[in-house]
């Protein structure tokens, strides 16, 4: 299974590790990342595999969402599924 991770907020050190470091904790593998800078905002999407992560999607999610609000950034982990389906038209 599928998962996408997104970021958006003020460009600043460490975002991509913080959020590479949180996946590997989880067992998260990462299998795509695009980011961008523009005009001093950061914005970031990860596609990820989450067959073998350690705890479910959604505590993980909480628990990166969380972090993110630390450093204020908004950070969203979706399932493929809900991801794609937000995006047919």
């Amino acid at each position: 299974m599928k998962a996408v991770i997104s970021v958006i907020g003020k460009d600043q050190v460490g975002i991509l590790a913080m959020v590479a470091t949180e996946c590997a904790k989880e067992n998260i593998n990462i299998l795509d990342v695009s980011q961008t800078i523009v005009d001093g905002i950061f914005t970031m999407t990860m596609m990820v595999d989450i067959d073998r992560m350690d705890k479910s999607l959604d505590v993980f999610g909480d628990h990166i969402t969380s972090m993110g609000k630390e450093r204020d950034l908004i950070i969203r982990v979706m399932h493929e599924d809900i991801f794609n389906s937000m995006h047919q038209i």
